[in-house]
């Protein structure tokens, strides 16, 4: 029983099948560095705060350093046996300093406390997050850099629609990115409120000082509720709202790539390191790394889900409910940063093919707005312009021909505004180069577009 660090209260060994159950530390472990961070701050408190002896407070901060460089390590190994992260910690500092390793948990309960650890954790898996996502935005960015020229069609409905510069489509997933990478930066703002201080749920007696443990742990502010700091976990559902964001848009960019890269678009060249086989067709260049991300959002969003539907009965304050937090919340951030790095890399590693993209907009049917615009300008109601403009293509397919190959006398019998200008019009290359609206697909503006973010992800 002296092993738990609420055991007075009790008569009876708890039975090994409820410790099995209860047990969190395989999650809470990854808190390790955290909890004695947290730790440490306290202890100097204690001290400044004259709570425990000046000497307690040194003997309570040496030993829990050598705890931490113990972890970094990987010499402190947990004792399976043990609760959680929190008990480790007691017991390996008891067996480092002795009985002077009680008063650590002065003022201070496991509720205040796992709320503080999984604060300072969403913190700086908002720095990683960050990082590996703007990693995949310079990805983007130098791969549409290498093909500035290169034209494809554009899709609605997974129908060719209209001429696109390739670079545009992928910068328009930086764009969703940054999105993230913003909302990121909202959440921690949350994210940086420092709850220790609030015990178990009313606070303490003692003379703490929260704002010198804030300030040494850098918090920018701390939190003006004790029931609400031991309960909140929203900062946790906001992260993970922002990481099933992330892996949406990683799932539809994985999917654009994974069409590109069949042989019907034939767009996008694997490079063999991030690619696999079939163990019986030899002939096979899977995009399995892509196909994992993609469905790995669906895996991002039920964490989600689960996490509010976690949370949307319990009553005030803490409850053990709160427990899966954890488990609910960090598969999800290791989950999405190994995703960004990998996908980082691959699309580094892959290329494009020139060829392929002259062959798919080949059909210059995609150029049938251009046409009905030049009408609008000489005169014709849009209405209008884009009912005749449906005829001529309507003719053209009957007739077997692309636009380009349709003489000007047929144009013209379908208007009289048509001129020898029109032949011009059909051209993918020129439907681009005349986009003129901002944000356009323009050649001119993805390139400043490309300088802007190259400048900006420096």
């Amino acid at each position: 029983m002296a092993k738990k660090l609420w055991g007075g209260r009790f008569s009876k060994r708890t039975d090994p099948l409820v410790e099995a159950y209860t047990g969190s530390l395989y999650y809470d472990w990854l808190m390790a560095l955290y909890d004695l961070q947290g730790s440490i701050a306290h202890a100097k408190m204690l001290g400044r705060c004259r709570i425990v002896t000046a000497a307690e407070s040194r003997k309570l901060v040496q030993g829990l350093t050598r705890l931490q460089r113990a972890v970094q390590a990987g010499t402190l190994r947990p004792d399976p046996r043990a609760e959680d992260v929190h008990t480790v910690v007691q017991q390996a500092l008891e067996r480092a300093i002795g009985p002077v390793a009680r008063k650590l948990h002065t003022a201070r309960s496991r509720n205040d406390q796992v709320a503080l650890d999984l604060r300072l954790y969403c913190r700086d898996a908002v720095g990683w997050l960050t990082g590996k996502t703007a990693e995949v935005q310079r990805a983007l960015v130098g791969l549409a850099g290498r093909y500035p020229g290169v034209i494809i069609p554009g899709y609605t409905h997974l129908q060719r629609a209209q001429p696109i510069v390739l670079a545009h489509q992928l910068l328009a997933y930086v764009e969703m990115l940054q999105r993230d990478i913003e909302r990121l930066s909202d959440a921690q703002a949350r994210i940086n409120v420092m709850p220790l201080g609030s015990g178990a749920l009313a606070g303490t007696s003692l003379p703490i000082d929260r704002a010198y443990v804030a300030k040494l742990l850098g918090f920018a502010r701390i939190s003006t509720n004790s029931m609400d700091a031991v309960s909140d976990r929203d900062f946790a559902a906001e992260l993970l709202s922002v990481l099933a964001s992330i892996a949406v848009h990683l799932s539809r960019l994985a999917e654009d790539l994974i069409l590109w890269a069949t042989e019907e678009f034939g767009l996008l060249q694997l490079d063999d390191a991030f690619a696999t086989g079939s163990s019986l067709m030899p002939q096979k260049k899977n995009p399995d790394v892509l196909e994992l991300i993609r469905g790995q959002a669906a895996f991002v969003i039920g964490q989600h889900t689960a996490f509010l539907t976690m949370l949307k009965g319990l009553p005030l304050t803490y409850n053990r409910d709160l427990q899966w937090d954890k488990r609910l919340l960090f598969e999800p951030v290791l989950s999405v940063e190994e995703s960004l790095g990998v996908l980082a890399l691959l699309i580094r590693s892959s290329s494009v093919s020139r060829s392929a993209a002259q062959r798919l907009t080949s059909n210059d049917t995609m150029c049938a707005t251009d046409v009905a615009e030049y009408l609008v300008g000489r005169g014709v109601a849009f209405a209008d312009a884009h009912a005749v403009v449906g005829r001529v293509v309507a003719f053209a397919e009957r007739q077997g021909k692309r636009l380009r190959d349709v003489t000007l006398p047929q144009w013209q019998r379908f208007s009289s505004r048509f001129d020898r200008g029109v032949l011009a019009v059909v051209d993918p290359q020129r439907s681009v180069s005349r986009k003129r609206s901002l944000g356009s697909t323009n050649p001119r503006q993805v390139a400043a577009a490309i300088r802007r973010w190259r400048q900006r992800l420096r």
